[in-house]
C-alpha cells in the first residue's frame, strides 16, 4: 500500500490522521497539510466536508482524476460520524490512494468510527495526536512550547504566570504567547507577563471588547480604563476588539445551524457562538465596516502612530458601540 511509505514529517502523506478533541491542535493540523499543499501547488483544491456530504459514492467523484491533474486536499471532519458504506469505501481507498491527494481525517478518538481509524493505521497513516488537556502540567508544556516553536525563551516562572492569568483556553494561550514575543525583546520573564496581564481577572481586555460591541460604550470606558490603570498593554486591548469585532462579521455572514455546527465552520468554540448571537444584535455589515476601521486607527495610535495611547483606545470604544446601535438608531 502507498500510505505504508509515510512519514510522521511527511506533511503532503497520502492519509493523516488527526486524533483528538483539542481544536486547537485539530485546526493547526488542517492548516499544516493545507500550508504544505499550497507551497507544492498555489492552486491546491481544499475540501472542507462534513459527514453528510460524504455519502456513499462522493469520495469516488472527489478523487477521480482532473483535467488539470490538480493537488487536492480532502479535509473529513467528525470521521466518526460518517456513514458505514463510506468508511468502507475509505478503507479501500486506503489500498490505492491516488496520487497529488491527501485526505486529512478528523477523529475524536473512541470506540464510535474506531474501524476506519484502524484501518487508517494499519495502512501506514501519518498521524497527529491533538488530545484535550486537562491537567495544569499539560497546559504549562503546551506554553513552553509555543515560545519554543516562536523561537523565543521564555523562564519557567512566566510560562507558569501566563497559565495562572489566562487559564485553560488553549487559543488563548497561544495567542498572549504570540503577543508577548511580538511586542517584547529578549527572555520573557514573570515581570514581562505581570506587566501584561496584571487585573485581568478584574478587567481584562477581552471585557472591554464585549461591552464595546454590546453597544454599552459608558461600561466599555469603564472597564478600559480600569484595565489601563492596572496595567493591560493597550496593544492587547486593541487585539480583543479586532477579534470582537470580527466574530460579530463571521457569525453575521455565516449560514445558519448549530453553534456545533458553525464552531466549525468559524474556528470558534460553541460557547462562544452563543455569546456572539447575543452580542451581534444590532449590527449592521456597514457598523462591522466602520467598527474595523476604527479598531485599525487606534492599532496605529497604540504602537506608535499617535501622541496619545489612551484616547485612541477611548475613541474605538465610542466608534465600536455606536456602530454596534446603527440598526437601533
Amino acid at each position: 500500500m502507498a500510505t505504508k511509505k509515510s512519514s510522521s514529517d511527511d506533511l503532503l502523506a497520502p492519509v493523516t490522521l488527526a486524533v483528538g478533541q483539542e481544536d486547537l491542535l485539530l485546526d493547526r493540523a488542517v492548516r499544516e497539510v493545507v500550508a504544505a499543499a499550497r507551497a507544492a501547488d498555489a492552486d491546491t483544491d481544499v475540501r472542507d466536508l462534513a459527514p453528510e456530504q460524504l455519502q456513499p459514492g462522493a469520495l469516488a467523484e472527489l478523487t477521480s482524476p482532473s483535467l488539470f491533474a490538480e493537488r487536492k486536499v480532502l479535509i473529513m471532519r467528525n470521521a466518526q460520524d460518517l456513514p458505514a458504506d463510506t468508511i468502507k469505501e475509505i478503507k479501500a481507498y486506503l489500498d490505492a490512494p491516488a496520487e497529488e491527494i491527501t485526505l486529512v481525517v478528523l477523529h475524536p478518538g473512541g470506540v464510535k468510527g474506531k474501524a476506519l481509524l484502524e484501518a487508517a493505521r494499519k495502512a501506514g497513516a501519518r498521524e497527529v495526536a491533538c488530545p484535550k488537556t486537562t491537567k495544569p502540567a499539560e497546559r504549562l508544556a503546551f506554553v513552553r512550547q509555543e515560545f519554543r516553536s516562536l523561537g523565543r525563551s521564555a523562564t519557567p516562572e512566566a510560562c507558569q504566570a501566563l497559565v495562572d492569568a489566562i487559564g485553560s483556553d488553549l487559543r488563548e494561550l497561544a495567542s498572549a504567547a504570540a503577543q508577548l514575543t511580538s511586542d517584547v525583546d529578549g527572555t520573557i520573564d514573570e515581570a514581562v507577563v505581570a506587566r501584561y496581564y496584571t487585573g485581568r481577572a478584574e478587567a481584562s481586555s477581552f471585557t472591554v471588547a464585549d461591552r464595546a460591541v454590546e453597544g454599552r460604550a459608558a461600561e466599555a470606558l469603564e472597564a478600559l480604563r480600569w484595565s489601563l490603570s492596572t496595567g493591560v498593554a493597550p496593544v492587547l486591548i486593541t487585539s480583543a476588539l479586532a477579534q470582537g469585532v470580527r466574530a460579530i462579521g463571521k457569525l453575521s455572514s455565516a449560514r445558519g445551524g448549530r453553534p456545533a455546527d458553525l464552531a466549525r465552520e468559524l474556528g470558534m468554540p460553541p460557547w462562544k457562538i452563543d455569546r456572539v448571537r447575543q452580542q451581534m444584535r444590532g449590527w449592521t455589515p456597514d457598523g462591522v465596516s466602520v467598527a474595523l476601521r476604527a479598531v485599525a486607527e487606534a492599532d496605529a495610535g497604540v504602537k506608535g502612530g499617535g501622541d496619545d495611547p489612551e484616547y485612541a483606545l477611548e475613541k474605538a470604544v465610542v466608534a465600536i458601540a455606536r456602530a454596534a446601535r446603527m440598526r437601533r438608531s
